[in-house]
């Protein structure tokens, strides 16, 4: 997909061109391009005007779907995705922190200089194979440093979510994060409120997946964004202790390639379900998300007892769908509390030995085999069914006869116990 789109955002370039327009790849593929990194698209840079853009691809092959801010998104073919090709363009005031005014189209000079940061602020000639850059990005990039373009607080003003991608930037590449860039975040922090839930929760989303998430999460601790994204780990020690959210960071660190929700889950361990479920739902997190973090937080010790568990509990648990999460999320825990890990290797020795199909096999019987046979639903055909199950699971029951036998003394036995 990617080499794809590549070469589609090259002939994009190439057409621009052979129409007489500037035109170069820009932001952040270009840094990833210089870094050796795949990258996860691509953006093209160009002087045509938005409706110059339509008119060159098509109006069936393009999408006006930020032409007032001079963005134009150019589809290609199925292998290739879509491009997004921007006006060269210089901002009006942000007075909404988050989207300019206003644009007014610019040279490329100019246009680089309304960017966030200097790594993401360059320009490259896929024809020439040549860099162009007007903001320092080369140096930096060789420094390993994340630097805000020109004044940082005032990069921040335009859009507040800068603050949460200068932490990320520096957190994912492993680089320094310039001095005066994170003094602009640490006072400029309590403004990061300002910025929807959804956009926030995005870039949590991408530093709690990568691999230097403990960095990520630090910096956000001594930047003062982790004070509006989840306040409950920060500002009320009632509800999290210090040493709660320095083994929760530790936790992270111990997560090997975490989905979202397992890490998230990680670092809202200590907290309870009803605290968990607030911050996924302030966060607007999906319903499935929000379910599953909740679940892995309020089952965090389950796995603890699998020793002792009957085989029916046991089987139960491993068979439910986020109990490889579970597993991870218990196995962090326990190292980083330095405790036995006897638990752990207890259920991946049991998984190892026992096919899935024997944990979790289909029932032997079901509801409408009790109809069938004349029961009426009710709260003793719920528990009938349960105990069927417990005993198929503990291995004392095999077959539907078995079940139906077992029904059948389960009934004899709740008529003997009638008052």
């Amino acid at each position: 997909m990617t080499h794809s789109q590549r070469e589609f955002a090259t002939e994009i370039v190439r057409k621009l061109r052979e129409a007489g327009f500037l035109a170069y790849f820009a932001g952040g593929c270009v840094r990833d391009l210089l870094l050796n990194r795949p990258a996860k698209d691509y953006d093209v840079a160009t002087s045509a005007k938005p409706a110059e853009v339509r008119q060159l691809f098509g109006q069936r092959r393009t999408l006006a779907v930020g032409e007032s801010f001079g963005v134009i998104i150019v589809l290609g073919p199925k292998a290739a995705g879509q491009v997004e090709v921007a006006t060269f363009r210089t901002d009006l005031e942000y007075t909404d922190g988050r989207r300019p005014d206003g644009v007014i189209f610019c040279t490329p000079e100019e246009d680089a200089q309304r960017r966030d940061f200097t790594i993401n602020g360059m320009f490259y000639d896929p024809l020439d194979s040549r860099v162009l850059d007007y903001v320092g990005g080369e140096a930096d990039l060789a420094a390993g440093i994340v630097r805000a373009i020109r004044d940082p607080h005032e990069r921040m003003r335009e859009d507040k979510l800068r603050m949460l991608r200068a932490v990320r930037f520096a957190a994912t590449l492993d680089f320094k994060l310039d001095k005066a860039t994170f003094e602009a975040v640490r006072e400029m922090s309590p403004q990061l409120s300002a910025v929807s839930a959804e956009r926030i929760a995005q870039e949590l989303r991408k530093m709690l997946v990568d691999s230097h998430r403990l960095r990520a999460m630090k910096l956000c601790l001594e930047g003062g964004l982790l004070d509006v994204i989840v306040p409950e780990l920060t500002l009320s020690r009632t509800l999290m202790s210090a040493e709660d959210l320095e083994r929760a960071f530790q936790m992270l660190s111990l997560l090997d390639s975490p989905d979202f929700e397992l890490a998230m889950a990680t670092l809202l361990h200590a907290l309870t379900g009803k605290n968990v479920r607030t911050i996924c739902r302030r966060l607007k997190l999906s319903n499935e998300e929000t379910d599953r973090i909740a679940w892995l937080v309020s089952q965090q010790h389950a796995l603890e007892q699998a020793p002792t568990l009957t085989l029916a509990q046991l089987k139960q648990l491993l068979a439910h769908r986020y109990c490889n999460d579970l597993l991870k999320l218990t196995h962090a825990r326990l190292l980083a509390a330095d405790a036995d890990l006897h638990p752990v290797l207890f259920v991946e020795e049991f998984l190892l030995k026992t096919p899935a199909e024997e944990i979790n096999p289909p029932p032997l019987i079901t509801g409408d085999d009790l109809v069938a046979l004349g029961h009426r639903p009710g709260p003793k055909f719920r528990d009938w069914l349960e105990t069927v199950r417990d005993a198929q699971l503990n291995l004392e029951i095999v077959s539907r006869d078995d079940a139906l036998t077992l029904v059948q003394q389960l009934q004899a036995a709740d008529a003997d116990g009638k008052p």
